[in-house]
């Protein structure tokens, strides 16, 4: 069983994480705004797509908007959602995993997973994906950050089932939540991002203060 040094908070928000979910609230609040008529204009939100959003097709035959769009759609994606709702809730999920995380891996490796997770579910995105629409949200990165749960959950526990289990969590989530969208879920992207927070977490470690406590 885990345990925490004595006076240590549990739940306390790290700054890495304040200032994504800052950012990635900011910017829905902007196109939000705009859908809205509250200022510039409600082509905002599809220009913000057209210029950030992943497109499968700009690795293949399609013309970027702009030089290196093809290279920047990579982290771009993970900043943009597809509305209040999209966003509240992938925010909600980072504050939840973060604390916890950020204690045991310290704020420079959460940073690292975070973005390696999200390049890594773009990756997978653009492997496996033909689709003509583009992808936007913050759930690769996410889904990296519970890969990273997984990994030090293991490294702690070693129980097989706990983390089968999770996995199979995951991967329901995921079903239920395509069927509920009408297929319209970027599940390569959640892959990519698992697979990949996994593997920078094994690669990179812990924080040196943290022991593996069972």
């Amino acid at each position: 069983m885990e345990r925490r040094p004595e006076g240590e908070p549990g739940l306390r928000l790290p700054g890495v994480a304040m200032a994504l979910i800052a950012v990635n609230l900011l910017v829905e609040a902007v196109l939000l705004a705009a859908d809205r008529g509250l200022w510039g204009s409600p082509l905002w939100r599809v220009t913000a797509y057209q210029y950030g959003g992943f497109w499968s097709g700009l690795l293949r035959d399609w013309q970027p908007n702009y030089p290196g769009q093809a290279v920047l759609m990579f982290a771009t994606y993970a900043f943009l959602h597809g509305g209040p709702g999209h966003a509240l809730g992938n925010m909600a999920t980072l504050a939840t995993l973060t604390p916890s995380l950020a204690r045991r891996l310290g704020a420079w490796r959460l940073a690292v997973v975070y973005a390696l997770s999200a390049l890594g579910g773009a990756v997978v995105f653009g492997l496996l994906s033909a689709t003509a629409a583009p992808m936007v949200g913050a759930s690769g990165a996410i889904f990296g950050l519970a890969g990273a749960a997984l990994v030090l959950y293991w490294e702690e526990q070693r129980r097989p089932g706990g983390v089968l289990a999770a996995l199979a969590v995951l991967a329901a989530l995921n079903l239920v939540t395509w069927v509920l969208a009408g297929g319209q879920l970027a599940w390569q992207t959640h892959l990519g991002g698992l697979l990949t927070g996994m593997a920078a977490t094994r690669a990179l470690g812990r924080a040196p203060d943290q022991p593996r406590v069972r």
